[in-house]
C-alpha cells in the first residue's frame, strides 16, 4: 500500500464535498509529475491525507483512499471545460484522473504551521519543501503514521 497527500481547495471541492458524493473522479490535473504519481504509483486501496489549500488555515482535513488506477480524465477533451487541452487526444490521452473515495474526517485540522513546527520528525516531507505545489504528493509509511498520532494529540497552545 502506498500513501499520498492530495490537495483540493476547499470552495472548488471540499472534504464536506467528498463525504456528500463519497467518491469523486480527481480530475483536472495538469502537471507531469502529478500525473506521472498518479499513473505509476497510485494503486487501489492506497491511503490519501486530503489537504485544504489556498484557504485560511490550510491543513489536513481528512483521509481518503484510492478506488481504481488512474484512467484518462475526459475533461481534457472537453473544449468547456477549464482543463481542456487542445494538444491531448483520445487515442493518446496526455492526462489521467483517479477516483477518491471518502474515508473519514480528522478529528482535528492538522495545519500547514503546525505541520511546520514538526519538520524535523517529519523528514523530507513534500508538502513542507519550499516551492513545492504539486496537487499529487508522495508520502512515506513512517510520515503517514506521525501524522495519524499527532492527529490523536491535542492541537498546538
Amino acid at each position: 500500500m502506498n500513501f499520498w497527500l492530495m490537495k483540493s481547495e476547499p470552495e472548488e471541492f471540499s472534504i464536506d464535498d467528498l463525504e456528500r458524493v463519497g467518491s469523486e473522479p480527481w480530475n483536472g490535473v495538469r502537471n507531469y509529475q502529478a500525473r506521472n504519481y498518479m499513473r505509476d504509483g497510485m494503486k487501489r486501496g492506497d491511503r490519501v491525507l486530503f489537504y485544504h489549500s489556498n484557504c485560511q488555515p490550510p491543513g489536513i482535513v481528512g483521509i481518503a483512499r484510492i478506488a481504481g488506477k488512474a484512467r484518462p480524465d475526459p475533461t481534457q477533451f472537453d473544449p468547456e471545460s477549464d482543463y481542456y487541452d487542445p494538444g491531448s487526444k483520445p487515442e493518446d490521452p496526455r492526462w489521467l484522473l483517479v477516483d477518491v473515495v471518502f474515508d473519514r474526517r480528522l478529528r482535528r485540522l492538522l495545519s500547514l504551521d503546525e505541520l511546520k513546527t514538526h519538520a524535523e520528525a517529519l523528514g523530507d516531507f513534500p508538502l513542507l519543501r519550499r516551492g513545492n505545489r504539486l496537487s499529487v504528493l508522495p508520502v512515506t509509511a513512517e510520515q503517514w503514521n506521525y501524522l495519524i498520532k499527532m492527529e490523536k494529540q491535542h492541537g498546538p497552545a
